[in-house]
C-alpha cells in the first residue's frame, strides 16, 4: 500500500472500530450494526490490489464507516448530538439522518467505478449511475432493517431499525441518501479528473454500459 493517505485512513478506521467496541451501550446492537461496517471495510481491503479508488472516494467511504461505528457504539438514537437537535429545533436525534446523507455521498465512488471500469460511457452517465446505485442501495437497506426488526421482534431489532417513533423514517432516510448522492454526483462532474491507469480494469463488467449524451 504505497498511498500514505489511504494508510492513514486505514489505521484511523481501525482505531475508531476499536474504540467503538469498548463498552458499547448494547453489545447485541453493536454486533448487528457493525456487520455491514466490517463487510464494507473488508471488501475495500480485499479489492485494493485490483481496483484503487481516488483519495476522495476512500475519504467519503471512511467517513461513513466511522459515523456508523459511532452510531453502533451509542445506538444511533443516543449519539451525543444534542447541539444539532437544539439548533434545528428537532424532536429527535438526527445523527442517523447525517449518516444517511454521508452514505449518499458514496455516489462519488460509484460514479468513479462506473467511469473507470467502463460501465458508463462518460462522466454524465457515470454520475447518473452513482445516484441510481445509492438510491437502490438505500431502498435495499431499509428493507433489510424492516425484515431484521420484524424477525427480532425486540429491543435489538427496534434499535437497528432506529425509527424513533417516526412513521416516515424509512422515506426520510432514503431522501437523505438521495440528497447526498445528488450532491456528490455534482461534485464528481465538476471536480473528478481521471489520472490515467490509477486502478485496475474489471473486464467482467465492462460489457454493461450506460449511454447518455
Amino acid at each position: 500500500m504505497k498511498n500514505h493517505f489511504v494508510k492513514i485512513l486505514f489505521f484511523a478506521l481501525i482505531a475508531v472500530f476499536a474504540l467503538s467496541a469498548v463498552s458499547p451501550y448494547d453489545r447485541a446492537v453493536w454486533r448487528v450494526e457493525m456487520t455491514s461496517v466490517f463487510a464494507a471495510f473488508g471488501l475495500l481491503v480485499l479489492t485494493y490490489p485490483i481496483f484503487k479508488f481516488s483519495n476522495a472516494s476512500y475519504f467519503i467511504v471512511s467517513l461513513w464507516l466511522a459515523l456508523h461505528a459511532i452510531g453502533a457504539h451509542y445506538t444511533f438514537e443516543r449519539v451525543p448530538f444534542d447541539w444539532f437537535t437544539q439548533l434545528v429545533g428537532a424532536g429527535r436525534n438526527h445523527f442517523d439522518r447525517l449518516a444517511h446523507f454521508v452514505i449518499g455521498l458514496n455516489s462519488f465512488g460509484a460514479a468513479e467505478l462506473a467511469l473507470r471500469a467502463k460501465i458508463a460511457s462518460g462522466k454524465k452517465s457515470a454520475a447518473l449511475f452513482g445516484v441510481l446505485f445509492i438510491m437502490s442501495l438505500a431502498n435495499a437497506w431499509e428493507l433489510v432493517e424492516w425484515l431484521y426488526a420484524a424477525a427480532d421482534g425486540g429491543e435489538v431489532g427496534a434499535a437497528f431499525l432506529g425509527s424513533q417513533g417516526d412513521v416516515w423514517d424509512a422515506q426520510k432516510d432514503m431522501l437523505c441518501d438521495t440528497l447526498g448522492a445528488i450532491c456528490a454526483a455534482i461534485a464528481f462532474l465538476i471536480f473528478y479528473r481521471p489520472r490515467g491507469a490509477e486502478g485496475g480494469k474489471m473486464p467482467l463488467i465492462q460489457n454493461f454500459k450506460i449511454n447518455l449524451p
